[in-house]
Parts: C-alpha cells; sequence; structure tokens
C-alpha cells in the first residue's frame, strides 16, 4: 500500500493518486470515477488476484452492487489502456475469481510538474467512453477531466462548453435509428440452464427453471418473451447466447449454468444485450433444493429491476406470487412440463403422472392443474385418444386451475381451445379467448387459440391477423408457421399458402406443413406433388392416420380408387391396435363419392366429439353435402346452422 505522494508508472501510463490523474505520455486521459479506483485497486495489488467481492467491498462500501458493474468497468479500463480484443497486456481475467494487475508497476517518490497547465480538453476526448459503449457504467457518472485552481474563467468556459457539446453529440447519436443504447430493450429469451458438469445433468430442473422465469417475466406487458416452446432447441452444452437470441428476434438472453447436489443447488445466471454482447446483469446464487423459489424470485425481480419494468397493481400481484410452497410439488410440476413438452403420446402419458403427484401434494397447486389440463387436451388434437376420454379431464383440470386463479391467460386459451373443439360452444370460447388475450397481450397460445376460433367460424381476416400476432410473439414456431398456411389455404388464397408453407418446410421438415401443403395440391389438383408431401409426412410420423386419409382422399379424387380402398384398409388396419378419428374415414369416402358411408362416418365423429368435425362446415371438400339433411343436422348439432 502507498504512504505519503506517490506516483505508478506501467508502460507509457502513470496514474497519480492523489490528482485521481492517469496519464499516458505525459496526456491526462478521460477516465471515469469508479474505473479508476478499479485501476487504482488493482496497482496497489499487483501480482494478486483481487476477489470479485472483495472488489465491491472496496469500490462501493457503503452499497450493495451487483456483480455486472465489474466486468463492466473493466471493459472502460481496457479501451482506455489500449487494449485490442483479446489482448491482456495489463488486466488479467480470473475465471470464477475476479482479476489481477500483470503489468510491471513502477512506485515513483518523486513530484512531477502538474500536466494541468499544459492539457487541453476537447469535445471528442470526453465524449469517447460514451462512444466506445460504455453508457451503462455504475451511477451513470460523467466523464470529466480535473481543473487546476489556476486555471482562468476562459479555460473553464471552455471545458463547460465543451462538456455541453459533448453531451449534445452523444445524446443525437444515442438518438439515431438503430444504435443499440437507444432501442427498447423490450423482447427477451430465456434460454435452458446448461449444467455446471456436463456429466451430472438433470435436464428437467434446467429446462423448469427456464420454463418457470420465462412464466414470471412474461406477467409484464412491457416486454415480449419467448415461450418454451422456441427456446427448448437451445438445451445443449455450447450454446452462444448472442447467436440465439439473434435467430429468435430477440433484444436480450438470459441464460446461465445450474448443478444441484443433493439438497444444494447453485445457480449463475446472466442478462446479455444482443446487439452487442454486453452483459447487463450476472449473479450467483447458492441455496438449498427448498430454497429455488428465492433463486427464481431473485433473478426475476434483478431482471425487471435492469430493464426498468413498470408493473401494474395486477402485473405485480402475478409477478410476486408463489403458487406452492411445497419444493415437492414445485419440482414434480417442472418434471411433468418437461415430458409435456416432448408432445409424443408416451411423453405426455408421463406427464400427467407428474402433475397428479404434484396436485396430491399440493391440491392448491394452481399450475399443476394448469399443467394437467393442457397435458389432456394435446391428446385428442394429435389422434392419439378419444376425445370424449380426454377432453372432460383436461376441462375439470383448467376449471380448477381458473377456480384457483381467475388471471391465468393461458389457462383460458386452453379453455377456449376445449370449449370450440368439444363443447361446440362457440360464445363460451369467444369469452375466454378475450380473456386471455385481455389478461396477456404477449401470450402466443392467447392469440393462437383467438386465431383458430376465428378460423373456424370463417372469419379469415381476423385469424390471419390473430396467427400472424402469435408468429411475431415466436417468429421460429413452425406450429404458428404452418396454421397461416393452413388458414390461407381455407380463405382461398392458396398461392400465399403456397409460398408460406414452403418458406416452413426450408427451415425445417415440418409434418405438419406438409399436410397443409398436400392439402393445397390437392385443391391445386396437383396430385403428385401432393402425396409426395403426405408420403414424407407419414414417414415422419410412424403413420399418422391424417397422413393415411388425406392420401386416400387424394387417389380417389384423381381417380386412382384402388389405391384410394387401399389407404381405407390401412385405416382400419391401424384401428385394431390404436385410435383412429372417424373423420378420418369420412374424407376417403368423400372424396369415392360415396356419400351414404361418409355421412355414416360424419355421424360417428359427431357422437365421439370428433375434433376434426369442427372443418365441416369451411371446407369446401363438403360443399356437395350441404343440402342433405343428414348432413344439416349434423351442422345444427355443432350450433352452425
Amino acid at each position: 500500500m502507498r504512504s505519503g505522494r506517490c506516483y505508478y508508472e506501467f508502460g507509457p501510463f502513470r496514474i497519480d493518486p492523489d490528482k485521481r490523474l492517469l496519464l499516458r505520455d505525459g496526456k491526462a486521459l478521460p477516465l471515469p470515477p469508479k474505473p479508476f479506483d478499479m485501476l487504482l485497486a488493482l496497482v496497489e495489488h499487483r501480482g494478486e488476484v483481487l476477489e470479485k467481492d472483495r472488489l465491491l467491498e472496496m469500490l462501493w462500501p457503503d452499497h450493495i452492487v451487483e456483480e455486472a458493474n465489474l466486468p463492466q468497468n473493466i471493459s472502460a479500463l481496457r479501451k482506455v489502456l489500449g487494449e485490442s480484443p483479446g489482448e491482456r497486456r495489463y488486466i488479467l481475467t480470473v475465471p470464477g475469481r475476479g482479476y489481477r494487475f500483470a503489468a510491471d508497476v513502477r512506485q515513483v517518490e518523486a513530484d512531477w510538474p502538474d500536466p494541468n497547465a499544459e492539457q487541453s480538453v476537447t469535445a471528442s476526448s470526453i465524449a469517447e467512453p460514451a462512444r466506445a459503449g460504455e453508457d451503462a457504467l455504475e451511477e451513470n457518472q460523467a466523464v470529466g477531466v480535473p481543473v487546476s485552481r489556476r486555471r482562468n474563467l476562459a479555460v473553464a468556459v471552455l471545458l463547460a462548453v465543451a462538456l455541453l457539446v459533448a453531451l449534445g453529440i452523444g445524446f443525437w447519436v444515442s438518438r439515431k435509428p438503430g444504435a443499440g443504447p437507444s432501442v427498447p430493450l423490450n423482447s427477451l429469451a430465456v434460454l435452458p440452464f446448461e449444467p455446471l458438469v456436463p456429466g451430472n445433468r438433470d435436464e428437467a430442473l434446467e429446462m423448469g427453471l427456464a420454463d418457470s422465469l420465462i412464466a414470471k417475466l412474461s406477467t409484464s406487458h412491457e416486454i415480449v418473451v419467448r415461450p418454451l416452446s422456441s427456446v427448448r432447441r437451445y438445451a445443449g452444452l455450447e450454446q452462444d447466447p448472442v447467436a440465439a437470441g439473434r435467430q429468435l428476434g430477440v433484444q436480450l438472453v438470459l441464460d446461465g449454468s445450474l448443478q444441484r447436489s443433493g439438497d444444494q443447488v447453485r445457480v449463475n445466471a446472466r442478462l446479455v444485450r444482443v446487439a452487442d454482447g454486453v452483459t447487463l446483469w450476472i449473479g450467483t446464487f447458492d441455496e438449498e433444493f427448498t430454497n429455488l423459489f428465492s433463486i427464481q424470485d431473485a433473478i426475476s425481480a434483478r431482471v425487471a429491476a435492469t430493464l426498468a419494468l413498470r408493473l401494474s397493481s395486477q402485473e405485480k400481484e402475478r409477478f410476486n406470487r408463489r403458487y406452492t410452497e411445497s419444493p415437492e410439488a414445485y419440482r414434480l410440476y417442472l418434471v411433468g412440463r418437461y415430458h409435456w413438452g416432448k408432445l409424443t403420446l408416451p411423453e405426455v402419458t408421463k406427464s400427467i403422472g407428474f402433475f397428479e403427484r404434484a396436485i396430491k401434494i399440493d391440491p392448491s397447486y394452481a399450475l399443476a392443474y394448469a399443467g394437467l389440463s393442457e397435458a389432456y387436451r394435446s391428446l385428442p388434437i394429435n389422434s392419439d385418444v378419444r376425445p370424449l376420454d380426454a377432453f372432460p379431464k383436461a376441462q375439470a383440470a383448467v376449471l380448477k386451475a381458473l377456480e384457483l386463479d381467475d388471471s391465468l391467460a393461458d389457462s383460458h386459451a386452453s379453455l377456449g381451445f376445449i370449449k370450440f373443439w368439444f363443447d361446440w360452444d362457440w360464445e363460451g370460447a369467444e369469452i375466454h379467448c378475450k380473456r386471455a388475450v385481455d389478461l396477456n397481450p404477449n401470450s402466443r397460445d392467447a392469440h393462437r387459440a383467438y386465431a383458430l376460433l376465428h378460423f373456424h367460424l370463417g372469419r379469415y381476416a381476423e385469424a390471419v391477423k390473430e396467427i400472424r400476432r402469435a408468429k411475431e410473439l415466436d417468429p421460429l414456431s413452425l406450429l404458428d408457421n404452418s396454421l397461416e398456411g393452413m388458414i390461407l389455404h381455407y380463405a382461398g388464397r392458396d398461392d400465399e399458402a403456397l409460398t408460406n408453407l414452403k418458406k416452413v418446410l426450408e427451415v425445417d421438415s415440418f409434418w405438419i406443413a406438409r399436410i397443409q401443403l398436400a392439402k393445397v395440391y390437392t385443391r391445386k389438383r396437383m396430385y403428385a406433388e401432393a402425396l409426395t408431401q403426405l408420403s414424407k409426412a407419414k414417414e415422419s410420423t410412424r403413420g399418422h392416420s391424417e397422413t393415411i386419409s388425406l392420401a386416400g382422399y387424394a387417389w380417389a379424387v384423381s381417380g386412382k380408387r384402388a389405391m384410394a380402398r387401399k389407404a381405407l384398409d390401412e385405416l382400419k388396419s391401424s384401428a385394431t391396435h390404436r385410435y383412429v378419428p372417424p373423420y378420418q374415414f369420412a374424407i376417403i369416402y368423400n372424396g369415392l363419392n360415396e356419400k351414404d358411408q361418409a355421412l355414416t362416418w360424419l355421424e360417428r365423429a359427431y357422437q365421439e366429439r370428433d375434433v376434426r368435425l369442427t372443418f365441416i362446415s369451411i371446407d369446401p371438400k363438403w360443399d356437395s353435402y350441404r343440402s342433405n339433411p343428414r348432413f344439416a343436422a349434423i351442422l345444427k348439432g355443432i350450433r352452425r346452422d
């Protein structure tokens, strides 16, 4: 430690601690107070590793300050010292610990002339740190250069003018379109947390913590948070948050690492600005697993504070709400969400068991009921389970969730789906779809539900508007992009639908996009192209019944009746060991123009509350049936007369 008056020299630099000056070759360099304090501390403890906690205590002894301030100030120092990216001549980062000053330092005990007598100050030198992107420094301190008391009034005025010019230039630069710091930070992706030790993973917990943070942060109307379905693909061990953020079309990424050992959990989290890769906040949490709630609350609160989110009283209440106080129920819920997200029959079935166990531990756990509802609701949509076996359970669970918390937007959307797909209660469906959108205008599921309700009611313009809003909230959603193609097709805009669906397939061989594309090709009488798409969809789904029925229809309307009957036989064989919706048989008989058989299967679909029955009022394939009394009775039964 220094005693009395002294200076420190390293390379071309000299530090005057008393006058708080950093000079290079005799000329003072602009440096904000906190970076100067950090440089002085590192130089005085040269050769030592200054731990992060110790640095924070030295620089902000009377304040609780985020660890993210350290790398921000280090970055400012490196720029002033002239270090290029990747070059570390002076300051070394010791991963996981802190920083060390590596250059040789000479301590000088002699006086030297005051450089201020000849030092000139320019607007460009004052504004340099702002242009270098150091706008996020702690306390937003303005850059200044000490002025000698002997300086005359004219020099002081010149300095003031220069400072005002610099601030004006900085403001103008920051207001230019596209300037990074001035762009509102209102879109966020929370990536699945990585394991601290790759060989010791808990994928359900890693994904579940991200899922919980997504739900918490989504309560604010000021920020759009990508849903879990979009970020699942970034669950690898080598994820790049900036690259992921660009792909997801967001301005911010929250990522981190997690490790559980027995009852202990360590979580590291950081908030990164995608435009320049700057870390806005970073934190480390060591807790018992029973305090995982506290970690989740702390991370979401720090993110909200960093972004200065303004929460309404209702949003604040939802933001701070804990839906269960049971760590075990919470863990089971996270595991259930993890398995449900895979959307295959075995995984969804597994998720149901976890949700039910969570509810058994905490019967007031609204989110567990919501998860159970989603799991049951997804089964008939994928033709895996009879609607009568799944939808009543889905409805009972979602009603219980809403009884416990009526503010769950996605549960209102889920109930909307159930009401128009199973109850055929169109007015009730609209109430809940609109309620979902009102509760959370940034909910993709809410806009998707409302889009499909409009679609089934033949309101195509409204349906396109809502599905495109869902796409804005989740641009990489293969499902929403495919649904837009479906809506455009039924609206008679086949050329737009073709363009849309082909773009989806350029990204991924998504089977639903192939099915919708096949429908477009069939109406255009491009049967070979339709059958090619259905063959590929069938292969990727291991024989999904809709791929078989649509192929049978295409064979039938193209005059290949024998092939259509082979498709019927294949469906009948499949029905001996798995559920096949009656509508799939009806559509092939429709293509064969065997109306009596087609109507018989439609009536069976009516009895079983087949989800696909809701298409018959808008699908032109059924236009020739509309004057038939049996067909009219079905329409009346689903309240579409």
